[in-house]
C-alpha cells in the first residue's frame, strides 16, 4: 500500500470539480478516477469524499441525481453546474499561483560564483 498522502485543504474540492468536468459521474468512480490519473497516489477514502460532495453540492457547484450504475445499481450521479464551472476555473487559476510559489521555494537557489 502507497504511503498515505495528506491534501492541502481545498485541494480535495478541486480535484472532484476536475474530475466532474467532462460529465456526470457517481461518487465511487470520481474517486476511482482521481486514483486512476494519479497512478494510485492519490486514494480518497468515502470519510473524505462523501462530506465533500455533500458540501460541494451545499455549496451550489455540483448537483446531483439517481441514476442506475454500470453494474445495475442504484447510485447518486454528480455534475457539474455553471456555477461549479465558473469556481473550477477560478480553483485552477489559484492552484497554479500555488503550485508555482511552492516551486520557487523548492527550487535550486544558484550558489554564488567565488
Amino acid at each position: 500500500m502507497p504511503p498515505s498522502t495528506d491534501l492541502l485543504q481545498g485541494t480535495l474540492d478541486l480535484l472532484i470539480l476536475q474530475t466532474l468536468a467532462p460529465g456526470r459521474m457517481h461518487g465511487w468512480g470520481v474517486a476511482q478516477r482521481i486514483q486512476q490519473i494519479s497512478k494510485d497516489v492519490l486514494q480518497i477514502g468515502q470519510g473524505s469524499l462523501y462530506p465533500a460532495l455533500h458540501r460541494l453540492e451545499y455549496k451550489g457547484w455540483i448537483r446531483s441525481g439517481w441514476g442506475t450504475s454500470e453494474n445495475n445499481r442504484r447510485a447518486k450521479f454528480y455534475s457539474l453546474t455553471p456555477t461549479g464551472r465558473k469556481q473550477l476555473e477560478t480553483e485552477l487559476e489559484s492552484w497554479e499561483r500555488l503550485s508555482s510559489a511552492i516551486a520557487l521555494v523548492l527550487g535550486r537557489i544558484p550558489e554564488a560564483s567565488a
